[in-house]
């Protein structure tokens, strides 16, 4: 199936799923709900679950991993999609995370912007502030503009915990989905933000952080710092459906390690 088309049935199953309640009650119905930053592998497999499962239908609604891990929280969906960790809180509150992958968190400028590389202390001097203006890091004289995410957001929670930013930075903007952050950053040549390295495209470049660049072999071995977990949640208490059953054990399995790969992260397998 073209993959633009599997996103529209994922969208349009959402949309049915926002219109209908909790998909997950539905037998052969699967719900996901959450990152954003998780679109391109989710897809991936979801693409390949339905075309071994055809009675089954497999929605994902990107609403963000805060909302994502409420959704399963409420009984809104079969699983919830995090791009972080799950808090103590969370976990004490009932629910249970299982890592599908990890990601790095690619820290993205414009293509035209010179500067090449970064260290984690430039990185997070920057986005609190310290360091304004590209001048101060081998670039052009501008002043450096500052975009993120919005609060709730895994990418943004994963990020600010590895700089040790939390409720430190200074962005110009804080914006809903990866998509709007590479958008953004793509039309303006003084912007820096940060986006999962599963969606980083040709329009923004990805700096190297303390001389490494990331790619999939520096996020597998650690040497790339600047990286969180893709994770699925569910209710520790609550039995999944037989057809989300099916999904978490596809997806968990050898069989969809290449899959993940294939999407730009890295198989915790």
């Amino acid at each position: 199936m073209n993959r633009k088309i599997m996103m529209a049935a994922l969208a349009a199953g959402a949309a049915v799923w926002a219109l209908t309640g909790c998909a997950g009650k539905q037998a052969e119905t699967v719900s996901t709900d959450g990152s954003t930053s998780m679109e391109e592998v989710i897809g991936v497999l979801g693409e390949a679950f339905m075309q071994n499962n055809s009675g089954i239908t497999f929605t994902y609604n990107p609403t963000g991993s805060g909302s994502g891990i409420q959704a399963v929280q409420e009984g809104r969906c079969d699983i919830g999609l995090s791009s972080r960790s799950l808090k103590e809180e969370e976990k004490a509150s009932g629910l249970t995370e299982t890592v599908l992958a990890y990601d790095g968190i690619a820290i993205i400028v414009h293509p035209d912007n010179p500067v090449a590389d970064l260290t984690l202390e430039q990185i997070a001097a920057v986005f609190t502030g310290q360091i304004t203006n590209w001048s101060e890091l081998g670039g052009s004289d501008a002043q450096i503009v500052l975009i993120g995410r919005e609060a709730g957001s895994g990418t943004r929670d994963g990020f600010e915990s590895i700089t040790g930013t939390e409720d430190a930075c200074k962005y110009r903007q804080e914006l809903t989905s990866t998509g709007d952050v590479i958008t953004t950053v793509s039309a303006n040549e003084d912007a820096i933000g940060y986006a999962s390295l599963s969606a980083v495209k040709e329009n923004v470049k990805a700096l190297s952080v303390g001389g490494v660049a990331p790619d999939e072999a520096t996020v597998k071995d650690g040497s790339y710092v600047v990286q969180r977990p893709f994770v699925l949640v569910t209710k520790t208490d609550a039995k999944l459906s037989d057809a989300a059953q099916k999904f978490f054990d596809f997806a968990t399995s050898e069989d969809a390690v290449e899959l993940i790969g294939g999407a730009g992260v890295v198989a915790a397998r």
